[in-house]
């Protein structure tokens, strides 16, 4: 699966050379828990069902108690969830990292269509097995795509400070965090649906630009 989440050294900056500040030996041991729990979770739920693991059941395979999972992942959504903890901020990330000059929708846009060169799992255009055993696990699961909203709402509010903070701001940043999840769950459905990233990819660059064509320009023709 790549999601950042999943690997622990994404998250380690302490040798990165990028100006942020050395990760400690601590930090580092919790993030490693939360990946080793987190996959011990999705591996349980992928085999069983999201429905059928119990949290008692996923500490135990962790070798962890209850109450300790707990203080990792406050529900048992968070478990699946936490894959996407890297990416709640990235489209306010690309916003405030933007060159000079480059307007914050030309970032975004820029952005979008290297993930989908790359294939990156956000876009919704990868056909990698365990990427799409993930994602239908992941959105065939009532609980976690209402979990997921919550995690979108977060993305928005990070984004639509990045862009000032002011309604504006606020309207532009819920139009935007909207564009790119439909932009991905309709990549996702036409792969889920059995073709390739390879042959979703022209259409998926089009209907991107297209869509920022439209936030660019608003809903009137």
């Amino acid at each position: 699966m790549v999601m950042n989440g999943e690997n622990p050294a994404n998250g380690d900056r302490s040798d990165s050379g990028d100006g942020s500040p050395p990760v400690g030996l601590r930090e580092r041991k919790k993030r490693l828990t939360y990946q080793a729990v987190s996959d011990a979770a999705i591996t349980m739920f992928l085999e069983r069902g999201f429905d059928k693991v119990s949290v008692a059941e996923v500490a135990a395979a962790a070798d962890i108690s209850k109450p300790t999972l707990f203080r990792y992942f406050p529900a048992k959504e968070d478990l699946v969830l936490h894959r996407f903890a890297d990416h709640e901020d990235e489209a306010a990330r690309v916003v405030t990292g933007r060159a000079p000059g480059e307007t914050p929708l030309d970032a975004l846009r820029r952005h979008f269509l290297d993930g989908l060169d790359r294939r990156d799992p956000v876009t919704g255009l990868c056909d990698v097995p365990q990427v799409l055993a993930f994602l239908r696990l992941l959105y065939g699961t009532p609980a976690l795509v209402a979990r997921l909203h919550a995690y979108q709402g977060r993305s928005e509010a990070a984004l639509a400070r990045a862009l000032g903070g002011g309604v504006p701001d606020r309207l532009a940043a819920g139009q935007i965090i909207a564009v790119l999840r439909i932009l991905a769950l309709e990549n996702w459905r036409r792969i889920d649906a059995g073709e390739s990233a390879d042959r979703v990819y022209a259409g998926a660059v089009r209907e991107a630009e297209e869509a920022f064509v439209q936030l660019r320009t608003g809903l009137e023709p």
